[in-house]
């Protein structure tokens, strides 16, 4: 149940809750890859951890199968994704296709190509609205939906390798760095208030998780919930 030594890919890990996984996991003493479309992020975040990056796009299936192809891993983290978010009605058809290409397919073409050594692990990331749809957002619903069943079947398929999902509500990440700081505080301190925990999450508080579905070798076809409460608030 240790992660001593063993080799672990995080699929996003340049930022945010990628990076907040691949911290852990170093912590852990596990020797880990940390992979992102972007070199410049992919550098400057293994120069920070001291562990191995490489430039990857989870959409383009050739190259994920050419990497998988050399090289193997004790488990996969995979959080790599783009969406955008509005009402059925207002978002462009497009971009619902990109967010459904990116979030679901980029997972989908992972589980696909990737080498994980038996008796190891694939987690993949939903997210609250799942099981408690938003006006405004029925697309991201969907496509967490629709990770969490697709979790199932490969936990089913890909056995003896694990399967399992994390579906985070509000984390605290860059992703929100493009908010002016009055309107990023109000809606961390509104969210804070809503929350039974009484405080909005952070990298970490998934990693946590993270680790413990990748060193638990009775957890497969799981869906955890870790967002403080707010599939209930």
């Amino acid at each position: 149940m240790t992660l001593q030594d063993q080799p672990i890919l995080v699929l996003g890990g340049s930022s945010g809750i990628g990076f907040g996984v691949a911290k852990a996991a170093c912590d852990a003493g596990a020797r880990v890859t940390i992979a992102s479309r972007s070199q410049e992020k992919v550098d400057a975040a293994a120069s920070k951890l001291g562990a191995t990056g490489v430039t990857l796009d989870t959409g383009d299936a050739e190259a994920l199968e050419a990497f998988f192809a050399n090289t193997s891993f004790a488990h996969v983290f995979c959080s790599a994704a783009s969406t955008k978010v509005d009402a059925v009605r207002s978002l462009l058809l497009e971009d619902a296709y990109a967010s459904v290409q990116s979030k679901f397919w980029g997972a989908y073409r992972v589980a696909r190509a990737a080498s994980i050594r038996d008796g190891g692990s694939l987690t993949l990331v939903s997210g609250f609205l799942s099981v408690r749809p938003k006006k405004g957002a029925a697309i991201q619903g969907a496509i967490n939906a629709a990770i969490e069943g697709l979790t199932r079947g490969l936990a089913l398929e890909l056995a003896p390798v694990r399967v399992n999902c994390i579906s985070p509500g509000l984390i605290q990440t860059e992703m929100y760095d493009s908010l002016d700081g009055d309107g990023r505080k109000a809606m961390f301190d509104g969210a804070a208030e809503r929350l039974p925990v009484g405080r909005v999450g952070g990298p970490e508080h998934i990693a946590t998780q993270a680790i413990a579905l990748m060193s638990n070798p009775y957890m497969t076809g799981t869906t955890v919930l870790v967002d403080g409460g707010g599939a209930i608030a």
